[in-house]
């Protein structure tokens, strides 16, 4: 974490001092710290995906569960990843969209597994 606020805080003070004189390289050092930034969330996503695996043989859930919930954290990942940059560039009606296109992308993945709970709630009441 350590490695990561200083990368974060190193690129904002860089930024910072270059925006004065060339803000467009302010937003490509920008851009470039937050890809960095990304890459080593990777590496961390590599964890997480171990101790999921392990949860789902612990306890038998279905690998298309496990699939939708890491479907809609990488949707959520990069569309904050995108709406961050476009409103450090200044385009914060484009962040915004990006914001909705995300939220409908996770509705629509996650629609069969609204549908398959709505059936067994269904099948529990007899119907």
């Amino acid at each position: 974490m350590m490695e990561a606020a200083v990368i974060g805080i190193t690129g904002v003070m860089l930024a910072l001092q270059i925006k004065h004189t060339k803000p467009e390289y302010a937003v490509y050092l920008s851009v470039a710290t937050g890809v960095l930034l990304l890459l080593m969330a990777a590496q961390r996503l590599e964890i997480v995906l171990e101790s999921v695996r392990r949860i789902q043989d612990s306890i038998s859930i279905q690998a298309a569960y496990i699939q939708v919930l890491l479907k809609m954290i990488g949707i959520t990942y990069i569309s904050e990843f995108a709406a961050d940059i476009c409103r450090d560039a200044g385009y914060a009606a484009i962040a915004g969209q990006i914001g909705i296109f995300a939220k409908l992308s996770i509705l629509a993945i996650s629609m069969p597994i609204v549908t398959a709970l709505l059936d067994t709630v269904q099948s529990f009441l007899g119907g």
